[in-house]
């Protein structure tokens, strides 16, 4: 990029944060600024949950993999004692239940067809990528629909939320955490065949710190850990309700507290107001260094894949309490049991999403 038009990004980022700031307060302000950063970095190192997966599964390339538990025992470290010491913050805490192993099944299948999970697709779209804009409105729309018949699918059995910190105490909730992601770590690194498949250097794990930084200070000024389903979902249910659908009588879009959001304006959600830093961030970074809107080429068939496995990973993360992010990312690094529940069971679905994947042709 020309450098004469990089001043023009930064006082594009200052007039966003500056609107955000006037509109919804300080703190929402604070909050997209945290998303910038977010979708900065993940855009920057290319950080990617799903292709760190399928680069073990295809290539057994550990790489991705020990960047993410770099970031999580990192965000852990600081997240565990910091909500002991604040009770008013709240962690990604999901109940065990039959919707998330299905769910969490399903979208680490779907994540690998559309060559992105949450994070993936919003700073993907960030940067302009045609097949990640394209799978974007249908995770909104699956967002929506998968919390709309959420409570449907926990008739089908579940269990209360568990806390390892509450459960066993934070620093041995910590240890134990710790002890789990060194031995993950540990195997496959020793199972692996090649490394640089797709990142190179030490980038990626600077990447992972910065990472989990910014989730930390997401959860101090948002009050709750960094996540990306939840506003999507919302974003849906603004849509539905503007176009007349009675949410009211739902079981979850009819909550008192779901009911205010929807009624109050999109920069007041935190999650939401970080959804959107993150695509500006993404979009800055990707401009900045010359890389926005990357050429796609895909068949008809894999177009309407990709816009299918939107609409499932939107209804699937519902369904699972989160994503890569939400769930997997933000549930192990605050103590949730079922955020190792998630990823055994996303784990187990990318297995069969790679090679869908690669019956349907796509490259990479």
């Amino acid at each position: 990029m020309p450098l004469s038009r990089r001043p023009a990004l930064v006082l594009l980022v200052i007039a966003a944060w500056l609107v955000v700031t006037w509109s919804a307060g300080l703190r929402q302000g604070f909050t997209f600024l945290i998303g910038i950063g977010l979708g900065s970095v993940l855009a920057g190192v290319s950080f990617g949950f799903t292709t760190g997966w399928r680069a073990w599964l295809r290539e057994r390339d550990p790489t991705g993999l020990l960047a993410q538990f770099v970031a999580i025992g990192v965000a852990m470290t600081i997240s565990i004692p910091l909500l002991a010491a604040r009770p008013e913050l709240v962690g990604a805490m999901g109940p065990l239940s039959v919707s998330l192993l299905a769910g969490a099944f399903v979208f680490g299948a779907a994540m690998q067809v559309a060559d992105g999970c949450g994070s993936g697709t919003l700073y993907k779209a960030g940067q302009g990528n045609a097949v990640s804009l394209a799978a974007l409105p249908g995770f909104v729309a699956g967002s929506f629909l998968g919390a709309l018949h959420l409570n449907d699918w926990l008739a089908l059995g579940s269990l209360p939320p568990v806390s390892l910190p509450e459960r066993l105490g934070a620093a041995p909730a910590l240890l134990l955490q710790a002890a789990v992601l060194a031995l993950l770590g540990t195997y496959f690194w020793r199972q692996r065949r090649a490394t640089g498949t797709r990142w190179r250097g030490r980038g990626v794990y600077f990447g992972a710190v910065l990472l989990a930084l910014f989730a930390v200070a997401n959860l101090l000024v948002a009050g709750q850990p960094w996540g990306i389903v939840y506003g999507l979902g919302l974003w849906g249910a603004k849509i539905a309700s503007w176009a007349g659908m009675d949410l009211a009588g739902n079981a979850f879009w009819g909550r008192a507290a779901q009911q205010a959001q929807i009624a109050a304006p999109l920069l007041d959600d935190v999650t939401s107001v970080s959804d959107l830093g993150l695509l500006l961030g993404a979009f800055v970074t990707a401009t900045w260094r010359g890389t926005a809107c990357p050429v796609v080429r895909a068949t008809r068939a894999q177009w309407l894949a990709a816009i299918a496995a939107g609409f499932v990973l939107g209804y699937s993360s519902r369904l699972a309490f989160g994503c890569n992010v939400g769930a997997y990312f933000s549930g192990i690094s605050t103590g949730s049991l079922h955020g190792w529940v998630w990823f055994a069971a996303a784990f187990a679905g990318s297995m069969l999403g790679v090679r869908l994947r690669a019956r349907l042709g796509f490259s990479g």
